[in-house]
This record gives C-alpha cells, sequence and structure tokens, in this order.
C-alpha cells in the first residue's frame, strides 16, 4: 500500500498481501476420523482467533463444527476410499472442503420433518453462506463458505469495552 501526503509517495512496510490461514488433514476412513476431523477444525479455529484475531463466538465455532462433521460424515459415508479436509480461513470466514472419491454429487432433500435421516446438506445449506459442489478427476470436492459473525463487542469497539 502507498499512501500520498503532499504529492510524496511513501511505501508503508505493508505491501505485502496477507494470505489467509490454510491447514489440511487426510483421513483414511478408519472408526474416529470423524471426531479426528472435528478435533482438527476446532484447533484450526484457535489458530485463526491467534494468527488472525477473528472473532469467533462460540454460536459460530459450533455452527463450523457441525459443517465440518456433516461433510466429513458424507465423504466417510459415500465414498470407496481416503478423503481430505481442507479449512481456509480469514477474520470474516472460513471455507471447509472436503475431496473424496465418490463420483456421485450430494442431493439436497427438500424439507421433510417426518423423513428419518439425510437432513445433513439441509443442514449445511442453512449455515452456509456459500456451497459449491464439482467434480474433480479423483471423485468430488464439496465446499462450504461460513462467515464469521461479528461479536457485539468487536463490533462496538474496544472503547465500549472500557467506557463506565
Amino acid at each position: 500500500m502507498i499512501e500520498h501526503l503532499d504529492g510524496a509517495v511513501i511505501p508503508t512496510g505493508f505491501d505485502v498481501p496477507v494470505e489467509p490461514l490454510r491447514r489440511a488433514a487426510h483421513y483414511t476412513g478408519e472408526p474416529g476420523c470423524i471426531a479426528e476431523a472435528r478435533a482438527f477444525a476446532a484447533g484450526f479455529l484457535e489458530q485463526l482467533r491467534t494468527e488472525w484475531c477473528a472473532d469467533v463466538d462460540r454460536r459460530t465455532e459450533g455452527d463450523l463444527l457441525l459443517v465440518v462433521s456433516e461433510l466429513v460424515t458424507n465423504a466417510d459415508r459415500h465414498s470407496k476410499g481416503p478423503y481430505i479436509l481442507e479449512l481456509e480461513g480469514t477474520h470474516a470466514s472460513v471455507a471447509v472442503v472436503v475431496y473424496d472419491s465418490s463420483v456421485a454429487l450430494p442431493r439436497r432433500f427438500p424439507k421433510d420433518p417426518q423423513r428419518i435421516g439425510r437432513h445433513g446438506l439441509e443442514i449445511v445449506h442453512a449455515l452456509a453462506a456459500e456451497i459449491a459442489v464439482e467434480r474433480v478427476p479423483v471423485g468430488k470436492r464439496v465446499r462450504v463458505v461460513v462467515g464469521l459473525r461479528i461479536s457485539a463487542e468487536a463490533e462496538r469497539g474496544d472503547d465500549a469495552l472500557t467506557a463506565d
């Protein structure tokens, strides 16, 4: 970024683009993988709080872990091989990406409170800001973006927290 002061061009030292935080994990489909994926995502969120100063409230954290659970459970249940979980985040959002070996694209069923099961994608759609599904050479890729809510304290700023 360059600032202009009375026509002078001054480098600010912030000219390097900041990359999102990215982490990936590989799962075999063995028992316990879904819990491991949730723990991996929880650790990612803690790192996002620390490195990006992301204000991830507990509700958003729960929503994100639920999205991870649903996507990894679907990959575990419907693919015949390992799957990969990728997380990418900034202060504003987290992208959850799951690659698996199944070429069958996920189906979102119409709302039906009488139906037992098959509500996973319905839940993901309710929590996501964006959803994209595409076939890739080894199967499919499901990408879900979850926006991070800004807590009332963060929105008011530090002054509001110290005001009497």
